[in-house]
This record gives structure tokens, sequence and C-alpha cells, in this order.
């Protein structure tokens, strides 16, 4: 097995891992989310997976929702007293559930692949 498979298991496991602790209380651990977002994605990458394009998006919609999550917070979140309503708020959030989701599916697909993955062998060509 390959340096890279072998670093590639650790990382994609290692986001697993932070994306499923961080869910806990996602305004507090939205840092944690996207790490492990980050983390699935340069393990699918290294990994050379076939959903490492998967990986990607669900990273870019983590970081569209956590930034959007901390300015809301910054300008006073949502809700009656603030003038902004609860339904904005949803709509504001939903990229980093989506994100969230997707990095999930992707990271125990990923690490399943990755696990389950024979090491692959030079071949000569036939008739050689």
């Amino acid at each position: 097995m390959s340096a890279r498979t072998r670093w590639s298991r650790w990382l994609v496991a290692a986001g697993l891992l932070g994306l499923l602790v961080a869910a806990l209380d996602p305004l507090e651990g939205s840092p944690v989310i996207l790490a492990g977002a980050a983390l699935v994605a340069l393990g699918a990458h290294l990994g050379r997976s076939r959903r490492r394009q998967y990986a990607c998006w669900s990273l870019v919609l983590v970081t569209t929702g956590v930034a959007a999550m901390w300015i809301a917070s910054a300008a006073g979140g949502f809700g009656p007293g603030t003038g902004r309503s609860l339904g904005w708020g949803a709509l504001v959030l939903l990229p980093c559930a989506a994100g969230w989701l997707l990095g999930l599916a992707v990271a125990v697909v990923t690490l399943i692949e990755l696990l389950t993955r024979r090491p692959q062998t030079d071949r000569a060509a036939p008739g050689e």
C-alpha cells in the first residue's frame, strides 16, 4: 500500500470524525465542520477517489454556509427582535447543512472505497 493511500484513509477518517463531532453545536463547531470538509476533500483528492468532485462541492457549500452563519451571527442573528425572519435564517444556513450532509455521504463512501481498494501491481502488456 502506498503512503499516499494510507494518508488519504487517515485524512478522510479524521474529516468524517470532525464532521460528526462538530454537528453537536453547529455555530461553535463551525470551524471544525469546515476543517472536516477540507480534510475529506484533501483525502479524496490524494486517494484519487471517483468522488473527489463531490468532496470539493461539499467544501464549497460548507464554506459558504459557515461564512453566512458567522456574518448572520455578527449582525445579530435572526428572530423577532432582530428584524430578520427565521425563514431568511433557514435560507442562509441551508448551504452549510447541504454541504455537511454531502460531506458525510462522500466521506463514508470514500472511506469504504479506500479501505476495500486492492493494491495496484505493475503488469506487463500482453505479449511482452
